[in-house]
């Protein structure tokens, strides 16, 4: 169903590609849009165990793409170093597969907690659970289930590795 990469030696490992997941602050969520158009868009996340989460307004193009088509594709990029005398970039990056979904009531909880620990880990977990409470009835929480992970990197950080 998925195509295989067509440059099998910048494939990363699984685990590394996983890494990199967990370690992102954003990506770019790609949907079918409007009149086929596709419609992709920068976004914040969390991963965890072959799920990755997404906060976002309760309406909008997003989820009216979403609830057109619900096969998504999610990119990641961890490194993307220029180097000018080579003509090429030196870059890590990953592309998630899945069919994504809007979550309901407290089968948000587990999503939302995950995000607020993410990007505000320095507050007291008390301190984030009372800003979830407060803007819980706002709350719109978008579930990507992992169907097909592919991990690249440059040719030259390949060899540079061995």
């Amino acid at each position: 169903m998925f195509r295989e990469m067509r440059r099998k030696k910048q494939l990363l490992p699984e685990e590394e590609a996983i890494a990199i997941l967990k370690e992102g602050t954003f990506g770019v969520l790609a949907l079918s849009g409007d009149d086929g158009y596709p419609y992709a868009v920068p976004i914040s996340y969390v991963y965890e165990g072959g799920k990755l989460w997404f906060h976002c307004a309760k309406s909008g193009h997003k989820l009216d793409a979403i609830r057109r088509e619900p096969k998504a594709s999610f990119c990641v990029t961890a490194q993307d170093k220029v180097v000018p005398e080579e003509y090429t970039t030196y870059f890590r990056s990953v592309i998630a597969f899945g069919t994504i979904r809007v979550l309901e009531g407290e089968e948000m909880r587990p999503a939302i907690e995950r995000l607020a620990l993410k990007y505000s880990p320095l507050e007291s977990e008390e301190s984030r659970r009372e800003e979830i409470e407060k803007t819980w009835k706002a709350l719109c929480i978008l579930e990507l289930e992992v169907e097909h992970l592919t991990g690249k990197e440059a040719i030259e950080l390949t060899r540079q590795r061995g």
